[in-house]
């Protein structure tokens, strides 16, 4: 799924710019930009942009980009999606290592309470977006793959209703899940902007939105949301070694929303 349209890329780089915040912006990854309508609008706005493709198509036109600045740009082949797979063995392209990605990238590591060295956006594939919520709560409470660099800012297009579940409130039924309590508690979670379905292209060979259905949660837009780390989340008894625990008793606790507490410890 790819912006196509020049006046949503306007806004979605307005929305990734922090005017507020003074001195030099960090650089942002943006991943899987395709066509590059939005890598364009972020380059004329003066943002320094790492794009991160993994589509052979889209890379000669990217790679031309780049060629045509003075280091602004630069272009990395790889997927975002399949950053530090599981297992052992060498890592074969399009899928690579965080450690890799950053060193092309020319980032160190800072302290967790730092400000984020670097802003990622991404537009996450909907038959992937709730492993990769998973995936990136798991790193971010161990402090591991892009989350050993620092706070690392994660801006992702998400649907509708992952958005309405990431936000739930206790007692909101089925929405209020172990992934609403650990996004939560673990990040500070902003909605930056909402748009139609309808204005993203696909790269789907039956041209169509593939937009999925949902029975019980508004699923009309895809939500631009903003996941910054708490600075405080490991200042007190939870640590990197130890969060495997919590994650599990939180899952554990809400198995059964409606059963009682006592009886799920």
């Amino acid at each position: 799924r790819f912006i196509a349209c020049s006046q949503l890329a306007r806004t979605v780089q307005r929305c990734l710019q922090d005017e507020a915040s003074p001195g030099p912006q960090p650089v942002l990854l943006e991943c899987a930009p395709g066509p590059g309508i939005l890598t364009r609008t972020l380059l004329n706005a003066g943002v320094r942009v790492v794009a991160l493709e993994s589509h052979s198509a889209f890379l000669p036109n990217l790679q031309s980009l780049e060629n045509s600045l003075d280091g602004q740009l630069k272009v990395i082949y790889g997927d975002f999606f399949r950053l530090d797979p599981m297992g052992t063995g060498i890592v074969k392209p399009p899928a690579l290592c965080s450690d890799e990605l950053f060193e092309t990238m020319g980032v160190a590591a800072v302290p967790w309470r730092a400000d984020a060295p670097v802003k990622i956006f991404a537009i996450i594939p909907q038959r992937k977006e709730r492993n990769t919520l998973w995936r990136f709560l798991f790193a971010l409470y161990e402090c591991s793959s892009i989350y050993r660099y620092g706070r690392m800012e994660l801006n992702f297009f998400v649907s509708e209703k992952e958005y309405k579940i990431l936000t739930a409130k206790p007692g909101d039924g089925r929405a209020y899940q172990a992934l609403t309590v650990l996004s939560q508690v673990g990040c500070e979670i902003q909605l930056l902007h909402m748009e139609p379905w309808s204005s993203f292209v696909t790269n789907l060979k039956n041209g169509g939105l593939a937009v999925p259905k949902a029975t019980w949660l508004p699923n009309d837009h895809l939500c631009l949301i903003r996941l910054t780390p708490q600075q405080n989340l490991f200042t007190g008894g939870l640590k990197p070694t130890n969060s495997s625990t919590f994650i599990f008793m939180v899952k554990q606790c809400l198995a059964k929303p409606k059963s009682r507490l006592i009886d799920r410890l």
